[in-house]
């Protein structure tokens, strides 16, 4: 079966820098619903469409389409007195963000702490990275009506209700 809208794709992966320095890698297959539902990079997806189980490749996505580029209006220091008593490296808190046409929520993450302040990132962790997704498909089928109707996947791997 190819790949095309409305079917869920099982691949694995593994994440790279631009410069090949191994960032993540699949243990599990990476499951998703093929067709813009935005279950991943639109540069995966338009990678994937027509190939079929077996397909490998190597793409490189740049931050504008992947995670964005490093916004430095997105680090926050915040008086240690508003962060809860018991705070550590990688704890992350949910936080609103004034933007010039609307405001959003953002997970921050506490980047370095001392009694006086605490750092908070509302970055994602690889923004402003150029990525190499090394891909190889390992399943192709047919999304069933309730998974379009819920716009991801069910089942193994998957979304569980």
């Amino acid at each position: 079966m190819k790949i095309a809208k409305d079917t869920v794709v099982s691949l694995h992966y593994t994440l790279s820098d631009a410069e090949g320095n191994q960032i993540d890698k699949s243990k599990q297959p990476m499951v998703y619903l093929h067709g813009g539902y935005g279950n991943t990079l639109p540069k995966i997806e338009a990678a994937m469409e027509g190939k079929d189980t077996g397909y490998t490749t190597t793409i490189n996505v740049e931050p504008s389409d992947a995670f964005g580029y490093y916004d430095e209006q997105l680090v926050k220091v915040e008086p240690r007195k508003n962060l809860p008593a018991q705070i550590e490296v990688g704890m992350q808190f949910e936080g609103r963000v004034d933007a010039e046409d609307n405001t959003h929520s953002v997970v921050f993450t506490v980047t370095e702490f001392n009694d006086e302040q605490v750092t908070l990132d509302g970055n994602h962790p690889l923004a402003g990275l150029s990525l190499r997704f090394a891909l190889n498909v390992t399943d192709v089928r047919a999304a069933t009506t309730e998974e379009i109707s819920h716009g991801h996947v069910h089942g193994p791997h998957g979304h569980h209700h």
